[in-house]
């Protein structure tokens, strides 16, 4: 297989496949054209207890990082002699618990191992849940980093929420306009007005 395919096949770009083979973290050779080839054992179909990993942002805004997550990820794996069989990366909040990409995984039974940097990349709620659902089904949860993660990506999470809470205290016709004075006070204070927020609700 080129290095080209086995890129796309594990969801990663051609140029973060090319340094990861560089630097001897994907078994391969390279013919006299200069076409990397990766080795056989690479080309296993995924196996029962297959190892994913989970490269998730809260948005669109952050989605540049996607792409180095899971490059590290990848690479964390490979230094443990884990094969990765997946690569998942997805846009959307902590909070929420309707993310299609990262429930398919939970769902998927072939997957033995998810990957992931921190547990705030899994949900930033309920992670011994989810650890422990999964260990009954002889699957594991690993986190990378125990790690807290940036404030802007919390922040993010706590913005993310503001719409439905907003919507359960003013109901759905309010909801639009209150979340709007909610969020133009985060932008013109910073994180500063976080104890202030509560307030803007009474």
């Amino acid at each position: 297989m080129k290095l080209s395919s086995y890129a796309k096949k594990i969801g990663i770009s051609y140029n973060s496949a090319w340094r990861m083979w560089k630097r001897g973290q994907i078994p391969g050779y390279q013919l006299p054209t200069g076409t990397v080839i990766i080795d056989p054992p690479e080309l296993r179909s995924v196996p029962v207890h297959a190892v994913a990993v989970y490269a998730r942002v809260s948005s669109s805004e952050n989605k540049d990082n996607l792409e180095r997550q899971a490059e590290r990820l990848v690479t964390w794996c490979n230094a443990q002699g884990w094969s990765v069989s997946k690569v998942v990366k997805e846009c959307g909040s902590g909070i929420n618990d309707q993310r299609p990409k990262f429930l398919a995984l939970l769902a998927d039974p072939k997957i033995g191992q998810i990957v992931v940097e921190h547990k705030d990349r899994a949900s930033r709620f309920g992670v011994a849940y989810i650890q422990t659902l999964l260990a009954m089904q002889g699957r594991k949860l690993v986190i990378v980093n125990t790690a807290d993660t940036a404030d802007d990506d919390l922040m993010g999470d706590f913005i993310s929420i503001i719409p439905s809470f907003c919507a359960r205290l003013y109901g759905r016709r309010q909801a639009k306009r209150k979340t709007e004075q909610v969020l133009a006070a985060l932008q013109q204070n910073g994180p500063a007005c976080e104890q202030e927020a509560p307030k803007s609700l009474a």
